[in-house]
């Protein structure tokens, strides 16, 4: 079998488990195997090949990983899903106590229970998303139209 078969081979193999580990190091190895492929497919001989992919890998691990992996550890810049709604203001359609309440959150009604257990807030008033749990949202009051403000 020719040498240039057997790196592209191996480099297969590494690639494919890279896509099991997700560690940014053997699809990088896998990538040296590639070069040293084409390094073998020119003729060159078994000692050079090595070299070649010695060079490659250490290039890849050591230049590349490092980036690779800071742009996997950023953090998002966008929340998605159910914490898009945290911080989101809401307002009460059915009275929300700590049992129980409905709220229109951006369109869509969701059940909901008070984040502060001491609070009854009436329908109208408009409320602020503290917390999604399942699918409840816990809600607590951004004015209090029903009382004075405390002193």
């Amino acid at each position: 079998m020719d040498d240039w078969l057997i790196w592209l081979i191996f480099a297969a193999v590494l690639v494919v488990a890279e896509i099991g580990t997700l560690t940014a190091a053997l699809g990088l190895l896998g990538a040296a195997a590639v070069v040293t492929a084409l390094f073998a497919a020119i003729g060159l001989p078994l000692p050079i090949q090595l070299l070649v992919f010695t060079a490659a890998s250490a290039a890849g691990v050591l230049l590349i990983r490092p980036a690779a992996l800071r742009h996997l550890r950023r953090p998002q810049l966008e929340r998605f899903g159910v914490d898009a709604l945290i911080g989101k203001q809401a307002c009460v359609l059915r009275e929300v106590t700590t049992l129980d309440g409905r709220v229109r959150i951006g369109g869509e009604e969701w059940s909901a229970r008070t984040y502060d257990e001491t609070l009854a807030i009436p329908v109208g008033a408009i409320v602020e998303v503290m917390e999604i749990s399942g699918s409840t949202a816990l809600v607590y009051p951004r004015e209090y139209p029903w009382k004075s403000p405390p002193l």
